[in-house]
């Protein structure tokens, strides 16, 4: 008999290459195992790992020499471990053929959205590891992603953000005009595919024509030692017509879609990963006017009906404030009574203010019997500050001096 020949040696998850996991829930799956002969195993061990690391090199000059400093961090959310054959000091024969060896996970309840960066990255993966008698332990490795669940719904994130700036254009040490910017969104939390209303008032009292833009901006923050690097790309932008010298232009719900990003990464010490929306003015001969409002990327969509109430009255406020809701300008008259109600009902009326019934087994079902049976109980006496009931001579209460 042959001992050895290992077939193949995988894992497999059971939510397949695509799923991912959130923090409380179960990783399941299974080892498989093929082998073309008997084969000895002393044990087989899968491990489940997760965890945020950062590392860059920052140069700089000390005389004549070039010093480059390390900096490397790393935090660890998962580390779990389980025997799925026991190493007891004996080795285990396994026959030849396909084995199968399943498995399960509880993950932690608050782990980080898998990420990957250029100077850091957040990563889950599980391995599994054959070891076999006087044979190198032969591994296999699979990577799965966390994406933990970021609700918008919540009043921080539906509150509305707005700010104001102004830059004085110069050009040779000479004043050209003064140029203002303000801008204003519906709320700060937003998800994947979703529009954000860009509303902005642009001022320009300078004597060149500007170009107003905007852009959502992902901005990954790394830290290690103390020290961090950050790296900053544009993922959707939208930009407007000039605005003329002397002129004002208004953007009255510029649309700016959300591109399929991750979510923001708020509570991890390694890294960080936010994002905000840059509204700009592009002045010639000088640098340009930025307004930066923040932005929340979230996984939880904007509920419907459970946060309709303050979004909506945040939205009216948020017009209101702009000018861009209008008001009635007077309220509507109620209808006169003889456009309601015709002369031959009133004279039905008067004739006998209790109808007959058509059918006498329907004494209840009148319109007049309805409202009379809602009062059931006798209704309390009226008030009055003599008691109509004196307590007998014999208990009144009696002074002292009596």
């Amino acid at each position: 008999m042959r001992l050895g020949g290992v077939r193949s040696f995988a894992l497999e998850l059971a939510r397949g290459p695509g799923g991912a996991y959130r923090g409380g829930e179960r990783l399941c799956g299974r080892v498989l195992l093929e082998v073309a002969a008997p084969l000895r195993v002393r044990a087989l061990v899968v491990a489940a790992r997760g965890g945020a690391t950062t590392h860059w090199l920052e140069g700089r000059s000390v005389g004549v020499n070039a010093v480059s400093s390390d900096y490397a961090a790393a935090e660890t959310y998962l580390r779990r471990r389980q025997l799925l054959l026991r190493d007891t000091g004996e080795t285990t024969t396994l026959p030849a053929g396909c084995h199968e060896f399943p498995f399960s996970f509880q993950l932690p309840l608050t782990l980080v959205t898998s990420f990957e960066g250029k100077h850091g990255s957040v990563r889950y993966c599980i391995k599994a590891t054959l070891h076999r008698p006087w044979v190198p332990a032969r591994r296999t490795r699979k990577v799965f992603t966390v994406i933990e669940p970021v609700d918008i719904n919540t009043p921080a994130l539906l509150a509305p953000q707005a700010g104001a700036r102004e830059k004085v254009a110069r050009s040779w040490y000479c004043n050209r005009g003064l140029v203002s910017l303000s801008a204003k969104i519906d709320r700060k939390g937003y998800t994947p595919g979703e529009v954000i209303p860009v509303f902005a008032e642009i001022d320009n009292g300078c004597k060149r024509p500007v170009l107003p833009r905007a852009a959502v901006v992902q901005t990954q923050t790394f830290m290690a030692r103390g020290a961090q690097k950050q790296k900053r790309s544009v993922v959707a932008s939208v930009a407007g017509e000039p605005v003329a010298p002397g002129r004002r232009a208004l953007w009255q719900g510029r649309a700016l879609r959300i591109p399929p990003v991750g979510p923001s990464i708020l509570h991890c010490r390694v890294l960080h990963v936010g994002y905000s929306l840059k509204v700009c003015v592009d002045i010639p001969g000088t640098s340009k006017l930025l307004l930066e409002l923040p932005l929340v990327i979230g996984t939880v969509p904007l509920h419907p009906f459970g946060s309709r109430s303050s979004s909506v009255g945040s939205h009216a406020s948020f017009l209101l404030d702009w000018g861009l809701a209008a008001l009635p300008e007077r309220p509507e008259a109620p209808p006169e009574y003889s456009e309601v109600v015709t002369e031959d009902e009133v004279a039905a009326t008067l004739q006998s203010p209790f109808p007959l019934l058509p059918d006498p087994r329907l004494s209840l079902e009148g319109p007049y019997f309805t409202c009379i049976q809602e009062f059931r109980f006798q209704p309390p006496p009226l008030y009055s500050e003599e008691d109509p009931n004196p307590p007998p001579e014999a208990m009144r209460p009696r002074c002292m001096t009596c």
